[in-house]
């Protein structure tokens, strides 16, 4: 209880103690006052009593079983309710007059035993009621025979349950980042660069030994933004740059600091510099950097299939040399990662478009066929001789040497594709 301000009001022989509630205490405390002291400022509240004191509640013992004690007596006693229903059955035994006396004592015994029954009782009988689900949201069933995720049934971090939601979600996503051809919006770039653009993030991931999801995300939020926004090529390296940070930040456990990226830079930019370029980065994608990428879709579509790390590998190096096309910028991940393992399965021989990665993905042979004959088209090309951070990447052991691998012919590729 509040502490009184002023004097306390003096008590008379005649006059009465003020009767102490459950909440309060004997003692020396008394009701404070609702006059506020001479010259002080008149309280107001503006919707409740904000003092709380109504709510202070002291614990006593013994208090707690007293009132358990009470709330049970009042629950299985019921008065209410079984007053009305003999106020029913006194009212309907004096307005009907139709019937015997043998039919009454029945009707009368039976409302009896109703009015005598426990509230419990008629509770539990009652069906609980039953809420159907929308059909947005059940589960969806999969079919036995493109079931993939049941074999990790056992691994909560494979997430066997949710794993096609996921993906399915996240190619719905993909509707929101569609891209187009943004060069006639740059006065300043031109293809060449941006792909020179992409080997040297390329060189960058692999120095500072990043994810590849950090690649291909840093090259989504630097097309991204260049749709919206003019660049001087004199700022494109720290485009890229500041990109490779903000993408580290978010896939990366223990992301390069500033000052890495100032230095492979060789020092061309200030501190200032790349922190006001990561937020000017931010506020123009709006902080939705969550962008769906290719790669997840290549290992998804991959476990479908089975395929082996070496075919993986070799539909990885289809999808990162894509990254350095300008004109396959507004092709969704989902079907570019599935062009690509498609292409790296005619590569090995493997088949084509079956079943199951068309019900994983979504796709159809016909819709997968324009983009693996842009992607051969790419391939097929004399290699640039300023472009060679791709190519030797996966030119190592460590990659299964696919880089190195021949390109399957136009003629077997298309006898597939009209299958």
């Amino acid at each position: 209880m509040p502490l009184l301000r002023g004097k306390k009001p003096a008590v008379t022989a005649g006059s009465k103690m003020p009767k102490l509630s459950e909440n309060q205490e004997e003692g020396p405390q008394v009701k404070r006052s609702s006059s506020p002291p001479h010259g002080a400022p008149k309280k107001r509240t503006a919707f409740i009593d904000i003092t709380n004191a109504h709510k202070v509640q002291i614990s006593l013992p013994g208090r707690k079983k007293k009132e358990a004690a009470k709330k049970q007596v009042k629950k299985t006693s019921a008065p209410s309710v079984s007053t009305k229903n003999h106020d029913n059955l006194t009212k309907s035994s004096s307005e009907s007059s139709e019937g015997t006396p043998a039919e009454r004592e029945t009707s009368d015994a039976e409302e009896e035993e109703e009015a005598a029954a426990p509230v419990e009782e008629l509770e539990a009988a009652a069906p609980p009621a039953v809420c159907e689900v929308p059909a947005h949201h059940q589960k969806q069933q999969i079919p036995a025979e493109f079931d993939v995720d049941s074999e990790n049934a056992g691994d909560c971090y494979m997430c066997p349950e949710y794993a096609k939601d996921i993906f399915d979600y996240l190619k719905q996503r993909e509707e929101k980042f569609v891209l187009c051809n943004y060069m006639p919006v740059q006065p300043s770039l031109n293809p060449e660069m941006r792909a020179i653009l992409i080997d040297w993030l390329v060189e960058v991931q692999e120095n500072f030994e990043l994810y590849h999801e950090t690649l291909y995300l840093a090259v989504k939020m630097t097309d991204h933004y260049l749709t919206k926004t003019p660049v001087h090529r004199e700022l494109l390296q720290l485009l890229g740059s500041t990109t490779m940070l903000i993408a580290s930040k978010f896939e990366e456990r223990s992301p390069p600091c500033v000052d890495d990226f100032l230095y492979i830079c060789d020092d061309a930019y200030k501190r200032e510099e790349i922190i006001s370029m990561e937020a000017n980065i931010l506020q123009t994608l709006s902080f939705d950097i969550n962008i769906p990428v290719p790669y997840r879709f290549l290992r998804r579509y991959a476990k479908c299939v089975s395929a082996g790390m070496d075919t993986l590998t070799l539909a990885r190096f289809f999808c990162e040399m894509s990254l350095m096309e300008v004109e396959l910028v507004s092709v969704r991940g989902s079907l570019l990662a599935s062009a690509c393992l498609l292409l790296a399965l005619v590569t090995r021989d493997l088949g084509g478009w079956s079943p199951i990665l068309e019900y994983h993905s979504g796709y159809q042979a016909l819709d997968v066929a324009p983009v693996v004959r842009n992607l051969h088209e790419m391939l097929s090309a004399p290699p640039d001789d300023k472009l060679k951070a791709i190519r030797n990447k996966y030119s190592h052991k460590v990659f299964f040497e696919v880089a190195s691998l021949p390109l399957v012919s136009g003629d077997t590729l298309e006898e597939v594709l009209s299958q």
